[in-house]
């Protein structure tokens, strides 16, 4: 039986799908920031910022195809099954509703309905807003199918509009030129500061959690499994190229917002006051609306994927239930201790992201690893210590006096261990003891 062959039309309502699935936010909020702070030195700093924030992203996707991957588990399978069931575990939770899917809730009130509410109000209003917002997340993901229809077909292109609306309006009518204040660290080092940026968008970690929804999403579209790798490869890319616009497009419009304002003390007010300068009064209503529909989607996604990863794992809870979990979880979170428990889930993020990054690496150079276990358990070994260390110096207790001593030796010998980036050289030291011994290995079955 000969395979279907997938449309422009199906390519792009894939790219779509997982465009909508991982951009968020702080995807939209985060370029603006860098802009504002950037000023003159813009391009260098978003030059860093794709780097690991476009790059790393389309990495995940890639080694996913390239490993025949459908889930977190199967990435992370070649260390060990205990530990891929753990990172499943680890990833879903953090980023489900212990992190972030509690927060999209709670992003999306803060910047489109909390100025419309008296203070004495919010606490109610965020209450009934959050029940409306997961009760709608669970009906439209309570069919695995619905999430191609509603994120790659209709909300997704609906944000992309209002988003582009903004964008043309800023490029016709320019607040001011590119030639601004350079703030901060971007005086010295704006391609290092926007790596560093990039890197803490952490969307690496998103697409590996989302990257199960979106194969189920393919496969439903009646693609065999042989289809799959390939579909993901080249719509992921295609999803990364549009992001990368984007932060091009919104990192100019920070940088240009000069002209006429400050520098705001976040990118989420930034924004907001970009467009109430364009659009007047309706720019509260339309800054609710672009970053609702752009929460909503990755909230969607998030429920979706965290459901199906963990039906996979433990197979006698159902989706359904699994999708009761984290709406029912993120709902309670968003309105009984979001603040808490950000303090207690980023350091749990810290340790999570070195293996995820590296299990990336290994997927993408998967022609020469090919699997390898013994690479695999010696380069994760080999990371551990670093990633404990950065949840660590992450948690409440970094600023304790033992903490400290300790982050003064982590840094003082293991280079780039002050940037976040401590992990990297453990991890090639890993990789090289894997390979002299299977080349010992090798030599002693010859």
């Amino acid at each position: 039986m000969q395979e279907q062959r997938a449309s422009k039309r199906q390519l792009l309502l894939i790219t779509s799908l997982i465009f909508g699935l991982f951009f968020g936010a702080g995807n939209l909020i985060f370029p603006v920031q860098l802009g504002q702070l950037a000023g003159g030195h813009v391009w260098p700093a978003i030059s860093g910022f794709l780097l690991t924030g476009a790059l790393l992203p389309f990495l995940a996707m890639l080694g996913m195809a390239l490993t025949k991957s459908t889930s977190v588990f199967d990435i992370a399978k070649p260390v060990a099954p205990w530990f891929a069931t753990i990172m499943v575990v680890a990833i879903h939770f953090s980023l489900g509703p212990l992190f972030a899917t509690p927060r999209t809730a709670a992003t999306a009130f803060a910047m489109g309905i909390a100025p419309l509410i008296p203070t004495d109000y919010q606490q109610l209003a965020m209450l009934i807003f959050s029940a409306i917002f997961f009760l709608m997340v669970y009906r439209l993901t309570l069919k695995e199918s619905n999430l191609t229809k509603w994120v790659g077909k209709y909300l997704n292109p609906l944000f992309l509009i209002l988003l582009a609306v903004i964008l043309l309006l800023a490029l016709i009518m320019p607040m001011g030129g590119l030639d601004q204040k350079v703030s901060g660290a971007y005086k010295v080092a704006p391609a290092f500061q926007g790596i560093l940026e990039g890197y803490n968008t952490m969307d690496c970690l998103a697409l590996l959690a989302f990257a199960v929804s979106v194969v189920y999403a393919v496969k439903n579209m009646g693609f065999s499994d042989k289809q799959v790798p390939k579909l993901l490869a080249k719509s992921g890319l295609l999803a990364i190229l549009l992001e990368s616009l984007i932060y091009i497009a919104t990192a100019l419009l920070g940088v240009t917002s000069l002209g006429i304002m400050p520098v705001s003390d976040n990118g989420g007010t930034a924004l907001s006051n970009v467009i109430i300068h364009y659009t007047g009064n309706v720019g509260i209503l339309m800054t609710g609306l672009i970053v609702t529909l752009a929460v909503f989607t990755t909230a969607m996604g998030l429920s979706a994927s965290f459901s199906q990863d963990l039906h996979k794992v433990f197979p006698k809870i159902s989706y359904k239930n699994w999708l009761r979990v984290i709406t029912v979880g993120s709902f309670i979170t968003a309105n009984a201790g979001l603040t808490k428990i950000i303090a207690f889930s980023i350091p749990a993020l810290m340790i999570i992201y070195p293996f995820t990054l590296a299990l990336t690496i290994l997927a993408v150079l998967n022609k020469w690893v090919k699997q390898s276990p013994i690479m695999y358990r010696t380069v994760m070994a080999f990371i551990t210590i670093p990633a404990l260390l950065d949840g660590l110096l992450a948690s409440p207790a970094k600023s304790t006096d033992w903490a400290l001593q300790v982050a003064d030796v982590y840094h003082a010998i293991i280079p780039l261990a002050a940037e976040g980036f401590g992990w990297v050289l453990p991890a090639i030291i890993g990789a090289l003891v894997a390979m002299v011994w299977q080349a010992v290995q090798r030599k002693q079955t010859a």
